[in-house]
């Protein structure tokens, strides 16, 4: 990693100013010669760039709202009116807005410098939510969601919907590149009168082939605020710590809740990169809407205590660099729930997907094109045909085993295990989908729409 020459000195308590800054070389299509593109002779698919403008419906949302006070509001249905048009499958997809930093932290030597990028792509899944007050939604039981974009970008990702109390999704995605990205995500949402909590539960890990470098962490709380009154707005708040088991390398990622008396920049994080032995290597900073940079620790010291009585390190740094900026919202955003030119994308037609893929959910594709009144009545179908399929299955379960009632439902692309390296339980993928979309045969999909 090429450094600038000047130091400066970094306290992660204090606020940081804006510099001028060099950034990274970038790693463009035109002058990478082992691309997909530059390999692929055959036109690139052309994706779309609009979907239909939000209809001016108008909901009380307190209405609905004052009833779920300290309740979990995933086994609360809720009208379309309160959605965007995408399921929290496609959502999770999103992750890989920015996964051109996954493909530089492969091509990386050095495990410290691989995790700043790993940093940097934790922090910048969160960009697309800071405009996003509508909700996704819930994916029903056995609903998957692909994203081919081998061609294009050189990765595939999957997600298929493996639980339905709790909601659970799992997430698998491997890039010519030389890495894996996997998670499981339950989400656990309380309404708390003027703010709706949303914790996601579950893990997330990256593993690369060349160095076998196999990360963990954890996603940060989201909060919806102003429910009652006001212009809804989205806030992230929490702790990240991400591990590299392989080295003992972390990275201790912090993201300061707003506050109307803090002198900090909005939507501020900062972290810092360590090896086995706690000592810091790198410093990020930067917001989880914007960007964020780092700067390589030269010497570190021991401050003046902080608010809390404790004592602080400083770090002396080389001048920043950035290592993530967001992409700009497509023209007419506004008007388009705030998508972001990939999320566009995502719920687009496609030949050849599986049959319980979320570009076919017909309340989903209702809603999308204006048609509310019809995707509400829609979304009530669905939910009733899921409920009748649950209570199915718990009932073979009886006859079956002589034992109490519950639902046994097996997941058809993931299984679940528990990690040998991080001793962590999820879902992961176990292989086949690929391949039965090649044949075109899809038999044993459940119908679920």
């Amino acid at each position: 990693m090429d450094e600038n020459v000047g130091w400066s000195t970094v306290n992660l308590d204090e606020e940081q100013k804006q510099p001028d800054f060099a950034t990274f070389d970038e790693l463009s299509l035109a002058s990478n010669p082992d691309s997909p593109q530059s390999m692929e002779l055959e036109p690139v698919r052309q994706r779309r760039t609009r979907i239909p403008d939000k209809p001016n419906y108008y909901l009380n949302l307190w209405s609905i709202m004052k009833n779920c006070i300290g309740k979990e509001l995933s086994k609360i249905p809720m009208p379309v009116n309160f959605n965007e048009p995408l399921s929290m499958l496609q959502r999770l997809s999103e992750d890989l807005e920015y996964y051109e930093l996954l493909d530089k932290a492969a091509k990386c030597h050095s495990s410290l410098e691989q995790m700043c990028y790993i940093a940097a792509f934790t922090v910048s899944s969160y960009s697309t939510t800071v405009l996003r007050t509508g909700k996704p939604f819930n994916p029903l039981l056995g609903e998957t969601f692909e994203l081919d974009r081998l061609k294009e970008s050189g990765y595939r990702s999957l997600c298929e919907q493996v639980s339905h109390h709790p909601p659970a999704a799992a997430h698998h995605a491997f890039s010519e590149k030389g890495w894996t990205l996997r998670q499981e995500i339950t989400l656990a949402s309380k309404f708390r009168g003027k703010y709706l909590s949303i914790m996601p539960l579950g893990a997330i890990q990256c593993l690369f082939d060349k160095s076998k470098n196999h990360y963990s962490w954890k996603k940060v709380t989201t909060t919806v605020h102003n429910i009652i009154v006001g212009k809804l707005w989205i806030d992230q708040s929490g702790e990240i710590d991400i591990v590299n088991h392989k080295t003992g390398d972390r990275c201790h990622l912090k993201f300061t809740p707003y506050s109307y008396f803090s002198r900090d920049v909005p939507r501020k994080v900062s972290g810092v990169v360590t090896d086995k032995d706690g000592k810091a290597h790198y410093v990020l900073s930067g917001t989880w809407d914007e960007k964020m940079e780092l700067r390589k620790v030269m010497q570190s010291s021991i401050g003046e205590n902080g608010t809390e009585g404790k004592q602080r390190p400083v770090y002396q740094t080389l001048q920043p660099k950035e290592i993530w900026r967001k992409n700009p919202l497509p023209e007419g955003a506004e008007n388009m729930y705030y998508f972001s030119s990939l999320a566009l994308t995502l719920n687009e037609s496609e030949e050849g997907v599986a049959p319980t893929d979320s570009r076919r959910r017909p309340d989903q594709r209702l809603m999308e094109d204006g048609r509310w009144d019809e995707a509400n009545a829609e979304k009530q179908r669905l939910e009733e045909k899921q409920r009748t399929a649950r209570k199915e299955r718990e009932r073979e379960a009886v006859k079956a085993a002589n034992t109490p009632e519950e639902d046994n439902y097996q997941a058809l692309w993931f299984e679940k295990i528990t990690d040998p390296v991080s001793g962590e339980t999820l879902h992961i993928y176990k292989g086949g989908y690929w391949e039965t979309k090649e044949q075109g045969s899809w038999d044993m999909c459940p119908d679920i729409f």
